[in-house]
């Protein structure tokens, strides 16, 4: 790769987070549903599809562990890692179905279900949000582009302003840390 390619790929990924920055005020409301959910007891369900699985991952991770602070355990959950939930919901109910099935066995009301996705269409995101709001959860997004139908669905929603699935995946994370950061401070004091 080029430097000039590098040095675009950067200059675009800065473009984004500069516009994004005029969200500052949803990333703040969205961090104090993480908290007061946390709080009050409750847990955060994070899922995605494929790098977006692997964000909800790494997420679920800052919260169950730590992220900067040694601290009490927060309770998280990434419905992306439990192959025989997924593949036995996928068989058995169709793979729209591998993260609402895990709401419906553990979400309980005053829980709350964080979705990744780049474009806020994958059947398996909406038909959890769908399930989620049936059962009392809050459902928060993370998209990016035109936000497509889960935005609907999503009491809260933050869009990373770029059609790039890569640069909204760039920044979900980094607007996932930032999130962290200010619930743990919070919630550690």
């Amino acid at each position: 790769m080029s430097s000039g390619r590098i040095e675009f790929s950067l200059r675009e990924l800065a473009a984004a987070a500069v516009a994004l920055a005029q969200q500052a005020e949803a990333i703040a409301r969205v961090a104090g549903r993480y908290r007061t959910t946390l709080e009050a007891g409750g847990t955060l369900f994070f899922a995605g599809n494929g790098g977006s699985a692997a964000h909800a991952q790494h997420v679920a991770t800052e919260y169950a562990v730590r992220y900067k602070r040694d601290r009490k355990a927060f309770r998280a959950i990434a419905l992306t890692t439990d192959g025989s939930a997924l593949t036995a919901a996928g068989n058995d109910l169709g793979f729209e179905e591998i993260f609402s099935r895990q709401i419906e066995a553990l979400g309980r009301p005053g829980d709350l279900l964080v979705l990744h996705s780049t474009s806020g269409k994958s059947p398996n995101l909406l038909r959890a949000a769908q399930a989620a709001r049936r059962l009392g959860l809050g459902v928060v997004a993370m998209l990016g582009g035109s936000a497509g139908p889960l935005r609907a669905l999503a009491d809260d929603a933050i869009v990373v302003p770029s059609d790039d699935p890569s640069r909204i995946q760039e920044l979900h994370l980094a607007i996932e840390h930032m999130i962290v950061e200010l619930v743990e401070q919070e919630l550690s004091q």
